[in-house]
């Protein structure tokens, strides 16, 4: 039997996204979103997401600190070497493949799915 590695959260952004651009052009935006449990006192748990390409560029325009926001993807473990301590880290990211904004039509510009993540070598809009 084959597993399947594909999630999906709900949740709001803990912070603005932070967006880095690389020299071949591609672009990532890294944030994190609180993802509330069953219970109205249970204690939220914070999700690291990493989203490419066209899809970051949507979240860096329009997610911001409290957007609520719906997120699939992959669950992959992210490892490295801590340059202070020379210690090995790391920690579960979700990297993102369709991402859906959740806020009301009045509390942003542009609302709706986009995804599924193009390939990197598509060059396609996306659409809303």
């Amino acid at each position: 039997m084959a597993s399947l590695n594909v999630c999906t959260f709900t949740g709001r952004a803990g912070k603005d996204p932070e967006v880095r651009y690389f020299e071949s052009g591609k672009m990532v935006a890294e944030f994190r979103i609180a993802v509330d449990g069953w219970k109205r006192d249970e204690k939220p748990l914070w999700l690291n997401l990493k989203i490419w390409g066209k899809i970051a560029d949507v979240a860096a325009n329009y997610v911001r600190k409290g957007s609520m926001i719906a997120v699939s993807g992959k669950l992959e473990n992210e490892t490295w070497t801590d340059r202070g301590s020379g210690e090995e880290r790391s920690k579960i990211v979700l990297n993102v493949k369709e991402l859906t904004l959740l806020d009301s039509k009045k509390d942003s510009d542009v609302g709706g799915f986009v995804g599924p993540a193009p390939d990197d070598d598509e060059d396609d809009d996306i659409p809303f």
